[in-house]
């Protein structure tokens, strides 16, 4: 059983830092995509962040470039992000995903096969 438990949400106030980590277990961590989503209520699934299976590459959008940072420990099979210099309107619901593809990075949704059940960011003004 596939299962990817996304923790370190919280409260932070505008400027702060938060750190997830995604959990990943019952697959072959290192065979597998990773990337990180989030989705504020009424809105849609968010690509965040993208990290191919090495490691070696990432992706990011506009909106979080320069301030958020995914990475990964295959021996520990943990994805993580750094946030950085959060601001309101990074307040949503965090999601992990993974896409058992080991050669590229992903930003559709549609890419990614395993989900976990997020955990919650929220950032004060």
């Amino acid at each position: 059983q596939v299962q990817l438990v996304e923790s370190g949400g919280g409260l932070v106030q505008a400027g702060g830092s938060l750190r997830l980590s995604c959990a990943a277990s019952g697959l072959a961590f290192r065979s597998y995509a990773m990337g990180w989503f989030r989705s504020a209520p009424g809105t849609e699934r968010e690509f965040v962040a993208g990290i191919n299976w090495s490691g070696g590459s990432t992706n990011y959008p506009n909106s979080v470039k320069g301030r958020f940072t995914i990475s990964r420990d295959n021996a520990k099979n943990t994805v993580y992000l750094q946030m950085n210099s959060l601001k309101p309107e990074d307040t949503a619901v965090y999601y992990c995903a993974a896409n058992r593809n080991r050669d590229g990075v992903y930003s559709r949704a549609s890419d990614y096969s395993h989900w976990g059940q997020g955990t919650q960011v929220t950032v004060s003004s």
